[in-house]
């Protein structure tokens, strides 16, 4: 799909569309400057982030790379220099260690890629914005409520300095999904009165312990089984799916009572997170959304939303069934990249647009249903965005650290 100038610039920001996979950002701004990329986290989704942004915008190079280990920071330079020489001017500008981060942003790029496990976001996200860097960040963008403040600030420190910020939740840039919602919003299905929406899959993937590693090595190189880490699957991968529901509302739930537990996956090499959660949300006009998620294997497999209002019903970002029947029919899009096209669109045309706040918002919404089921009790927004409870360890160091034990509902106390 060829797109005007205009369009670029004006079209699709008055309604927040995605712009063409297809489309060359660069080619609208001839007389812009290559912009110099750095990779914070140089993992699969890392690597893959490096790979959609390179796409989206064919005035980007690789400036510098930084992870914690040194092995998978070589394994992603090396995957560039191999697939892309001439998108690659990364030289001496390796870094690894806790402070990496640190120095990619002090390496003289233009634009920052945010892909460590979520825990490290809140830091790695604040240091970007004093550093006047734009920013692309993973979801979720943290594990707990100080993280989250941590990142509302720092998001609209961002905004004020009018640096771009795009976030991973690639279903905000779905050609599919944005039709569908725009619809919902006009009235399509009348007012939602419920949704569902669910995440149920088998497991993931786990790397077993290695003698020379440290407790701390083994929880980072399987960081999804460890909440400080990810956030527990709830947060790391449900996300997307409360976050169209959240789309959808407008806003945040106000409270959440949640159930879940550790059932199958109960092996300490998987940690300590559960491996199922369901939770009854409720938004502040009445609205319930009901959510599931699971990763057990040999178990029927979900992922979709259903929104239900009075004049018909809609299933994520596919179609509306009621008064107003609607099938989305389009060209499918890569999402993955056009949040990259989206990010590149408002730093070319300084529009200064910004994920930081509806991001960290979707992602508390999630940590507040897995702070319900740990604890067994009801949790309110307010006591979930205010709750000094931090899952950071004290010092970050390539040493010891506890295993956190499996939460036990009723019993576990000081999870909010």
């Amino acid at each position: 799909m060829e797109l005007s100038r205009r369009e670029l610039l004006v079209g699709t920001a008055a309604v927040g569309l995605p712009i063409s996979a297809n489309a060359n950002v660069f080619g609208f701004f001839q007389d812009a400057p290559t912009l110099k990329v750095g990779l914070i986290g140089c993992g699969g989704r890392g690597s893959g982030a490096l790979r959609q942004t390179l796409e989206a915008d064919k005035g980007t190079k690789v400036h510098a790379l930084g992870d914690l280990f040194p092995d998978r920071l070589e394994g992603c330079f090396n995957d560039l220099t191999r697939d892309l020489p001439d998108r690659t001017d990364v030289g001496d500008r390796k870094f690894s260690g806790f402070d990496a981060y640190q120095k990619v942003l002090a390496s003289g790029v233009d634009v920052v890629i945010l892909a460590t496990p979520p825990g490290f976001r809140p830091i790695h996200f604040a240091a970007a914005v004093d550093a006047k860097k734009h920013i692309f960040m993973e979801k979720p963008v943290a594990v707990d409520g100080p993280g989250i403040r941590a990142v509302v600030e720092a998001a609209k420190k961002a905004k004020a300095m009018n640096l771009s910020v795009v976030a991973g939740t690639q279903r905000r840039h779905d050609v599919g999904y944005n039709e569908v919602i725009k619809r919902i919003k006009d009235g399509a299905i009348g007012k939602v009165v419920s949704m569902s929406c669910w995440w149920n899959m088998g497991g993931l993937w786990m790397n077993p312990r290695k003698p020379e590693w440290s407790d701390m090595e083994w929880q980072l190189r399987n960081w999804l089984y460890f909440a400080w880490l990810s956030g527990d699957h709830i947060v790391e991968q449900h996300v997307h799916n409360l976050d169209v529901c959240n789309w959808v509302m407008g806003g945040h739930p106000v409270k959440a009572s949640s159930l879940g537990g550790r059932q199958v996956r109960t092996d300490p090499a998987y940690g300590h997170i559960f491996d199922h959660f369901a939770t009854e949300y409720t938004y502040e006009d009445g609205t319930v959304l009901m959510s599931q998620c699971r990763q057990i294997d040999g178990c029927s497999s979900k992922v979709a939303e259903h929104i239900a209002g009075t004049k018909g019903t809609s299933n994520g970002g596919s179609n509306i069934q009621g008064e107003n029947n609607y099938r989305f029919t389009g060209k499918s899009q890569n999402p993955y990249v056009l949040e990259h096209v989206r990010l590149y669109k408002s730093i070319r045309s300084n529009e200064g647009f910004n994920e930081g706040e509806q991001v960290a918002h979707s992602t508390m919404t999630a940590i507040m249903a897995r702070m319900s089921a740990y604890s067994g009790q009801e949790v309110t927004w307010d006591q979930a965005i205010n709750s000094t409870v931090s899952l950071a360890p004290s010092k970050y160091e390539l040493g010891s650290i506890a295993t956190p034990l499996v939460a036990v509902p009723g019993s576990t106390k000081g999870v909010f």
